[in-house]
């Protein structure tokens, strides 16, 4: 097994990982606490042995990696791999590959004269970038010994689960609000996975989905209540350097809803940084719906104030962030802040990424580039930095949103279309 611990993020105590893996802790056991209408407090976050991985380590031969198969840097997952193999232990090489993330989401593209990179997640397994999470916490669940698995989501994180069991042929039963969009909801469904549509919020569905697992033993994959959601999302980072060829952007927009994506990210790049790779955090910027905007106004004023979320980016809708502090201290420790966009804005940049960039991106991800426009237009954005915006989910999870600015063509015949075109 590989040489890591686990470490609370609120008091800083450190854990053993056969503690915490082994009798199911997901938060930490002095201090941990999931109130309901809260964020978590004792999210616990993995850690290495940086020291011994940078002479185990080989720069050189980690930048040939392919994006997307993480199994080949065994060294920096929590997970049992086969010795001396790049192999994980309960998976096949045949399963293994079924896991493969896109290894050409690294897109370069202009916009009114400058410059940005787009990490497009939208073709994924199940389309979102939530399956970097599932897949490592749905292995984790294999090699427990656990048959169950079972997460809380607005649609993505459950349809990303659902899909990446049914490539694993494992069970797995998922909570959503009652809001839930029907192509999310139709996705899991089609997945095989057990659904349970709950006459509520998406904090309710996360409450009820804790309850339940708790009184049933099943695996749970929460977002940031299972710390290893934060480890699977780092794996952008890595993805980002070995796309860029070692090098890293200046700035990078993340779409924020629970703050998971945000939190998992930085780890990656934080890791960077601690291996001698990087000589720098690139700043993050969040990028929050102002229908849904609890760490922006964290940042603010530093109290948490539970207000419910209403957003057309059902992705990001988080009335309690769960893994608000540790995103907070993203936001603090890379420079970096957090910004909102109306729902209208977000609707614009979701037009602007399909006609300019050929990527159909669901509400929450166009965020981002909501938010890239405000600063831009802001003059608080050069032509010299490197910008990097991560597109989270595809566009046809969702389609309300599209039927909006797409209005229906009218239906002619054939020799109306002939005479309406001018064909002779």
């Amino acid at each position: 097994m590989n040489e890591y611990f686990y470490k609370c993020f609120n008091c800083g105590k450190e854990f053993s990982n056969v503690l915490i893996e082994k009798e199911f802790h997901y938060l930490c056991p002095e201090c941990g606490t999931a109130d309901k209408n809260k964020p978590l407090t004792g999210v616990l976050e993995v850690v290495y042995n940086y020291d011994k991985l940078k002479k185990n380590i080989s720069l050189d031969k980690f930048l040939k990696n392919e994006p997307g198969k993480f199994w080949l840097y065994p060294e920096l997952w929590p997970l049992e791999f086969l010795a001396n193999e790049e192999i994980i232990k309960g998976i096949s090489n045949e399963k293994l590959e079924r896991l493969a993330l896109n290894s050409s989401s690294f897109l370069k593209f202009n916009f009114e004269d400058y410059p940005i990179i787009i990490l497009d997640e939208t073709r994924n397994p199940t389309l979102s970038y939530k399956d970097r999470a599932s897949i490592i916490t749905a292995i984790k669940c294999i090699q427990l010994g656990v048959k169950e698995i079972v997460a809380a989501s607005t649609g993505n994180a459950g349809s990303s689960l659902a899909g990446i069991c049914a490539r694993l042929e494992i069970n797995s039963h998922i909570f959503v609000p009652k809001n839930i969009p029907d192509a999310k909801r139709i996705q899991i469904q089609s997945f095989g996975a057990n659904i349970y549509k709950v006459d509520g919020s998406y904090d309710d569905a996360f409450d009820l989905c804790l309850e339940v697992s708790s009184a049933k033993q099943w695996y749970n994959r929460n977002t940031a209540y299972n710390p290893l959601t934060i480890e699977g999302k780092k794996s952008a980072a890595y993805d980002i350097f070995i796309s860029s060829n070692g090098s890293i952007p200046d700035i990078i927009f993340v779409p924020v809803g629970d703050g998971v994506i945000l939190s998992g990210i930085y780890k990656g790049f934080k890791e960077l940084l601690s291996l001698g790779w990087i000589e720098k955090l690139p700043q993050f910027i969040a990028v929050q719906a102002e229908g849904s905007n609890a760490l922006v106004r964290y940042l603010e004023s530093g109290q948490f104030e539970f207000i419910p979320a209403n957003t057309i980016a059902d992705s990001i809708s988080a009335g309690a962030p769960r893994n608000l502090f540790m995103a907070a201290d993203a936001i603090k420790h890379s420079e970096g802040k957090a910004i909102s966009v109306t729902d209208d804005e977000i609707i614009s940049a979701q037009k602007i990424v399909a006609q300019n960039f050929g990527i159909l991106s669901e509400p929450s991800s166009a965020a981002a580039m909501a938010g890239y426009i405000k600063l831009k237009n802001s003059n608080k954005i050069s032509k010299k930095d490197e910008i990097l915006l991560l597109i989270t989910g595809n566009g046809l999870k969702d389609t309300n949103s599209l039927q909006g600015w797409n209005v229906s063509p009218e239906g002619l015949s054939y020799n109306e279309w002939l005479e309406k075109l001018e064909v002779k």
